[in-house]
């Protein structure tokens, strides 16, 4: 059911709503455009180290979980799809649906974070940790967990890029818990639900960085 919205006012320096939303749209682009660029440098640096270290790759992914991979990523597609029907919601007016989707969004990036926790408490506690913390003496060596001197190089990169990418689903999470006060206060409606939509392509942006990280750390032999 749809409910009365605030009226939105659109600001002084745009021409008209559809104005300021396409002005919106168009610097999320850029926005997400600049991340790619970001996480292109590091996916090069895994592809040319994964090139001169592959039997460290080989050796090192089989330490991590590919079933709580797995769930991360289901965990994730289906928060993308409740933040696309939250985002038809406010399109529509309705206000309740809007508010319960971005709930739904938010509860499943909190389930998405909850299993990277309980991966990365079990690397801790058997000592795999980024770069220099890596506790080379009792996990390479004869008859040990890795052969290959080189494995650390993996786990570098494995905290790296999941470390990052954690970081942005916790930005995610604090601006969908903005938008989904802002929905609740009945501020958007099918005449303005610009930031619904700006952040539904962040959150969409996050999740495929994901589907890109999976594969390649956790599936990658």
């Amino acid at each position: 059911m749809a409910h009365p919205t605030t009226e939105h006012h659109y600001a002084h320096h745009f021409e008209s709503a559809e104005h300021e939303f396409e002005s919106c749209k168009q610097g999320m682009w850029l926005f997400l455009m600049q991340e790619v660029l970001f996480f292109s440098a590091l996916f090069v640096a895994y592809a040319v180290f994964r090139m001169f270290f592959p039997e460290a790759y080989h050796q090192a992914h089989h330490a991590l979980d590919w079933r709580m991979g797995g769930l991360n990523t289901l965990i994730l597609i289906c928060s993308s799809f409740t933040m696309a029907l939250a985002v038809n919601a406010a399109q529509r007016g309705l206000r309740e649906r809007t508010v319960w989707q971005l709930a739904f969004t938010l509860i499943l990036a909190t389930g998405f974070l909850v299993v990277k926790y309980f991966e990365y408490s079990h690397k801790f506690h058997v000592g795999i940790l980024p770069a220099k913390y890596f506790h080379v003496a009792e996990l390479i060596g004869p008859g040990k967990e890795f052969t290959d001197p080189n494995v650390p190089i993996f786990f570098s990169l494995y905290f790296t890029l999941t470390g990052l990418h954690g970081l942005h689903v916790l930005i995610g999470m604090g601006v969908i818990f903005w938008i989904l006060l802002r929905a609740a206060r009945g501020e958007f409606s099918p005449g303005y639900y610009t930031p619904v939509e700006m952040v539904g392509l962040y959150w969409h942006f996050v999740d495929l960085v994901w589907i890109y990280l999976f594969p390649l750390l956790y599936l990658i032999s």
